[in-house]
């Protein structure tokens, strides 16, 4: 059995398993959420045990509560085979009135919820985990803190051991954990796999609705052609009746969408909306991302040679891999990974906004002085446009490159970062 490289989930899990009776743990299917439940679980039921598959759910629908007797926390594997469980679990945490009851893990969001009446609140917590980030999959060096910017760092430091063409490799092997510690050619296919697995079974499957591979496809495609961009469905459709031939309504559209987001493939960022000193009005229109950069380079068909062919579509996918990290990385800080964008075009990233109000400011740029002093202007733009009488100020304002040899703080304040020194 390969040694388990710790997760930032680890400490998310813990945190909540503190405070809730039950936790559930969702995500896309490999990203590693039963190896993450089973270093804390007491005992587990694997609903997708072929051997005992179907007397599970026979024994869901009939007597769930069985199984739930077992040392706790009791894991429940892939739980939304039998939905009769979530009440139950509900029901038994009520009765015991203790935390740290259950792990649920699911790869997919129930076909069928008529089986659940409650929704938990209270009772069970979510969380969402996604592949891994640099950090955990050791190819940052992690000597740049996010929580330490937040908390005032006054100087960074540290080098990163990316160069081009490791960034593009990271880029298309993504941070499945069965990627890891294997060859260049074995840990590529994890990826190409992966998108396998969704277009020719998972989006079926999700909803017990037929879908066609082809379409799926395509779709997958485009999606990754607008990979940043806050482009609407029919944009997507226009781009799908010009680069891939055929029409198709947005209804088919829409219910395409639907299923990757059940089954977590795709995690679009929200619009950040702050207090601003002018009457400018912020687009609200969410930005369209992959859960993993790699899904997005496996549905083009690009391996790292290709992203070193074509910087433009490497410096979206590098942008689908910062967010993917930073979304790792704030999930244990408390907070969300938003984008923002207003009607004079000025747009801004990524932006880590914590529950506690605090807020950073970050542009991703793949590197170069140039790329890097225009990053600094859109975010001194935004910084200067921010009313500080209803808001506070940024945290930190810092560019997010992926190539670079250091870390460093900019005489004006703004910091500079490689990819491969953050963590969280």
């Amino acid at each position: 059995m390969k040694e388990y490289k710790p997760r930032i989930a680890d400490k998310v899990l813990k945190d909540k398993l503190d405070s809730k009776g039950a936790v559930l743990i969702v995500g896309a299917k490999w990203c590693g959420k039963t190896t993450t439940a089973e270093q804390v679980a007491k005992s587990v039921v694997r609903m997708q045990d072929p051997a005992r598959k179907s007397q599970y759910i026979e024994m869901a629908d009939v007597d769930p509560v069985k199984l739930l007797q077992g040392a706790v926390p009791r894991l429940i594997d892939e739980w939304q085979l039998a939905p009769k469980l979530w009440d139950a679990v509900r029901d038994e945490v009520d009765k015991r009135d203790d935390f740290g009851q259950f792990i649920l893990t699911g790869s997919a969001v129930p076909p069928n919820k008529k089986d659940i009446s409650h929704t938990g609140t209270g009772r069970i917590s979510r969380m969402r985990m996604r592949p891994m980030s640099l950090y955990e999959s050791q190819d940052s060096t992690g000597t740049v803190s996010l929580q330490g910017l937040f908390d005032g760092a006054s100087d960074v430091g540290g080098t990163s051991n990316l160069d081009l063409d490791s960034l593009a490799f990271v880029i298309c092997r993504g941070g499945w954990p069965k990627s890891l510690n294997n060859n260049q050619r074995i840990a590529l296919a994890q990826a190409i796999d992966y998108f396998e697995a969704v277009v020719t079974t998972d989006i079926s499957n999700v909803d017990n609705i037929s879908r066609s591979e082809e379409k799926t496809r395509k779709l997958m495609r485009s999606y990754a052609r607008f990979v940043g961009s806050t482009c609407s469905l029919q944009t997507i459709i226009s781009d799908l009746e010009e680069n891939e031939g055929g029409s198709i309504s947005k209804a088919t559209i829409e219910s395409y969408v639907a299923a990757l987001n059940k089954i977590y493939v795709i995690e679009d960022s929200l619009a950040w909306n702050p207090n601003l000193r002018s009457k400018t009005a912020v687009r609200t229109s969410d930005t369209r991302y992959y859960t993993d950069p790699s899904i997005g380079t496996a549905a083009l068909g690009l391996g790292p040679e290709d992203l070193k062919n074509d910087l433009n579509t490497m410096g979206f996918m590098l942008e689908n891999l910062c967010v993917r990290d930073l979304r790792v990385y704030t999930d244990l800080l408390g907070g969300n990974v938003y984008h923002y964008r207003d009607s004079y075009g000025l747009e801004c990233d990524a932006v880590v906004h914590l529950r506690n109000g605090k807020y950073g400011l970050i542009e991703i740029k793949l590197g170069g002085e140039k790329a890097i002093a225009e990053a600094v202007e859109t975010l001194n733009k935004l910084d200067n446009n921010i009313d500080t009488d209803k808001m506070p100020p940024p945290s930190f304002k810092m560019v997010l490159t992926g190539i670079g040899d250091m870390a460093y703080k900019r005489k004006d304040g703004v910091f500079v970062v490689p990819i491969g020194c953050l963590k969280d």
